[in-house]
């Protein structure tokens, strides 16, 4: 047995050597979340010995200073820059991820058009609901396309019987399962035809934000497509140890809500008080390392894995497809012992792999093996759509 601590006893260090085991191959064998598992920060794990909270806004003096805010700041702003934000009108701050990065926009937006509706597809992630229940925001829910894409028609006619009222828009750049993408300069222009002035459109862009500035043809989600904020999740596509996000905004409209605190010699601009401030350090030094290439050349690899997973799929029979430039390969709902194994998300009559960076051709081999050994046990093969 490997001593993890001189500190703890015998059966405790067995503990430890057993959970790390169980979380050691919990990660090797998942394909169905997107989690990159791929990271390193070994270099600057020292920082773990330090009380890092970064208190208040990033943007501002704080009366605590063991904090990481001058590098919050440059995350914040290469985000800013690869969302084509105004230079001179934006803001931001790491979160704790896309729930909370998603619950900030639908406060900016509530605060500011307090008698507001909220239009969201039915495909949005399920935090969204939760969060318009806690600001307690009234909604409509908009249908979905096949594909998962908001339905712009449904969108429109629905926005019709309710244009006397400001609106708040949730648009998705990417859904949890189809990783669909909901087109804000389409739906920008579907406001503006109806001459409905005072509205805010803010974008979960969680898992495709990352990467979405490299797609080719390019596809409209950001604050020059007419976006008011983005959200995007830290720990998935570029990998953190810990649950992380980012959230973007424009400073002109959090300048609208923000109050004074004495006690930290801040400004209550966030939704927590108290912030992790590793979470920043960890995506700036992988940002560094990377670089905007690095981060290109990361997406496309990782599409390019995806493309060969839903060939190989298709091979063996099985209807395969991807929404353009996606990682996300969906395809009928697979065997139960596949899910397990894999760890596969299932709902409804689908499920799907999601090609992280660590996700590799290897793994998409070993995949289908396994399913080519379902299919060809025909007592199974009535859990299996084909």
């Amino acid at each position: 047995m490997k001593t993890i601590s001189e500190s703890l006893s015998e059966q405790d260090n067995q503990r430890l050597n057993t959970l790390e085991q169980y979380i050691e191959n919990a990660r090797d064998n998942f394909l169905g979340y997107p989690v990159s598992k791929d990271f390193d920060y070994s270099e600057i794990a020292h920082f773990l010995k330090y009380p890092i909270n970064n208190l208040g806004d990033p943007f501002e003096d704080c009366t605590y200073k063991v904090q990481t805010h001058e590098l919050e700041r440059e995350v914040v702003g290469f985000f800013a820059k690869l969302f084509r934000a105004n230079p001179k009108d934006y803001w931001g701050y790491v979160t704790n991820g896309g729930s909370e990065s998603n619950l900030y926009g639908l406060y900016l937006a509530r605060e500011l058009y307090p008698k507001a509706m909220v239009y969201y597809s039915e495909s949005t992630h399920y935090s969204v609901r939760k969060n318009i229940h806690l600001l307690n925001i009234p909604s409509i829910v908009i249908r979905s396309q096949e594909n998962g894409e908001i339905d712009y028609s449904d969108f429109e006619n629905t926005l019709k019987m309710n244009r006397h009222k400001p609106a708040i828009v949730l648009t998705t750049f990417g859904t949890t399962m189809k990783e669909a993408k909901d087109d804000v300069s389409k739906i920008r222009g579907i406001l503006r035809g109806l001459a409905i002035q005072d509205s805010y459109i803010h974008c979960d862009a969680a898992l495709s934000g990352t990467y979405g500035a490299f797609m080719e043809p390019r596809f409209p989600f950001d604050f020059t497509d007419g976006a008011d904020s983005i959200s995007i999740s830290g720990h998935k596509f570029i990998g953190s140890p810990i649950p992380t996000g980012v959230i973007i905004t424009k400073r002109s409209n959090r300048d609208r809500i923000s109050k004074g605190i004495s006690y930290i010699g801040s400004l209550d601009t966030t939704i927590t008080g108290s912030r992790n401030g590793h979470c920043p350090l960890f995506l700036w030094y992988a940002l560094k390392k990377m670089g905007v290439e690095g981060l290109k050349k990361r997406y496309l690899d990782s599409l390019e894995v995806a493309e060969y997973c839903e060939r190989r799929l298709k091979e063996i029979g099985i209807a395969a497809w991807r929404n353009p430039n996606a990682l996300t390969v969906v395809f009928p709902k697979t065997f139960e012992e596949i899910k397990l194994k894999w760890q596969l998300a299932t709902e409804g009559d689908i499920s799907h792999i999601i090609c992280m960076p660590n996700v590799t051709k290897e793994q998409i081999d070993h995949l289908i093996h396994d399913i080519e050994n379902c299919i060809e046990r025909p007592e199974e093969a009535s859990d299996f759509v084909f």
